[in-house]
């Protein structure tokens, strides 16, 4: 008796949290997904890593070799200023010093990865003063875009999902839930191909040490705004058409991301995707005020009710009384009672 108490007090308190227990496992779930992406990136990176320090620690000592007048202090010095300015977007090699980073696209470029959070790092202000204008310029930007995104996207939603899907619904007669479902699906195909595939092969072509492969990952961590900025397109030596193409790139990002979230929103409404967010959000509950305020109009829609079946139980009382009361009349003022 007192095992099947507490295992009924137990099913009851389950049911009761029962969005705190998924919440929970969510949590967990995301922290083993952490775990397992940082086990992954050390066992596969790591070796390259090694490698690397290993091949870059005997071009140096081949070097100094070869120059036996520098000390290695002096080219530690050497190394240290040149990596730091590499780190600002600034390069000692020949073969770069026709490419500036702030010129009018090539700042068009970098106003444009800090208004989408995508923020390459290849490129950032050197002086004080733009510094400190990068963050009022975020600060004021970013709400900004968030605006201007969601009312972009809020209006082609409209065409290109909800519309659409109205129409065939009604057309076709198939399930709501079944044609959102298809409609997304086909979306995401569609942008796939747009704002990935076909940019990466022209990427792999017009980018000399590209392959598809890099081209794609660019494309990927742009329009997600990972933006890692260890591939960022126009930055090879001599690149024709420079200005143009960054300023096709700026364009590119803009859309490309307008497109996502299009398709992001897209899933969101899908009635599947709803209801799993549910499980996992925490259930708003009535408060005192509200709980009044409905007992009170309930009481109040109660009482009108009551009046209102009172007064035709009246209404119904009061005509046959009076036929009653009247027929007597009637009879006694007749031929007969006359």
């Amino acid at each position: 008796m007192l095992q099947c108490l507490s295992g009924g007090s137990c099913v009851r308190v389950i049911e009761g949290y029962r969005s705190t227990w998924y919440f929970l496992v969510l949590v967990a779930a995301y922290v083993v997904y952490l775990i397992f992406g940082a086990l992954v990136f050390s066992a596969v990176e790591l070796p390259y890593e090694e490698q690397l320090r290993k091949e870059l620690r005997a071009v140096k000592q081949q070097f100094l070799d070869d120059n036996e007048c520098l000390s290695d202090e002096r080219l530690e010095e050497f190394l240290a200023k040149a990596l730091e300015a590499s780190n600002y977007g600034v390069s000692v090699l020949n073969n770069a010093t026709t490419s500036w980073n702030w010129d009018f696209t090539s700042a068009l470029f970098f106003a444009s990865t800090v208004l989408s959070t995508t923020g390459y790092g290849h490129t950032v202000p050197l002086s004080d003063g733009g510094k400190a204008f990068c963050i009022i310029y975020s600060v004021v930007g970013i709400p900004f875009t968030l605006l201007f995104l969601t009312a972009v996207v809020q209006r082609i939603m409209e065409f290109s999902s909800r519309r659409p899907v109205e129409y065939l619904h009604h057309r076709w007669g198939m399930s709501k839930p079944l044609l959102a479902g298809l409609h997304a699906s086909l979306l995401a195909v569609i942008t796939i191909s747009c704002f990935f595939l076909i940019p990466a092969i022209i990427f792999s072509v017009l980018e000399e040490e590209w392959n598809f492969l890099e081209s794609f990952y660019f494309c990927f961590i742009s329009l997600s705004t990972i933006g890692l900025g260890d591939y960022v397109p126009g930055e090879g030596y001599h690149q024709r058409f420079r200005e143009l193409y960054k300023l096709g790139i700026t364009f590119y990002l803009i859309l490309g991301l307008i497109a996502m979230l299009v398709v992001l929103e897209t899933f969101c409404e899908l009635q599947q995707l709803k209801k799993l967010r549910k499980m996992f959000y925490l259930k708003k509950q009535k408060t005192e005020d509200q709980l009044n305020i409905v007992d009170h109009d309930h009481l109040s829609f109660a009482s009108v009710s009551d009046q209102a079946s009172s007064f035709r139980e009246d209404k119904t009382d009061v005509f046959p009384d009076d036929m009653v009361s009247t027929s007597p009349t009637a009879t006694s003022n007749g031929p007969m009672g006359q």
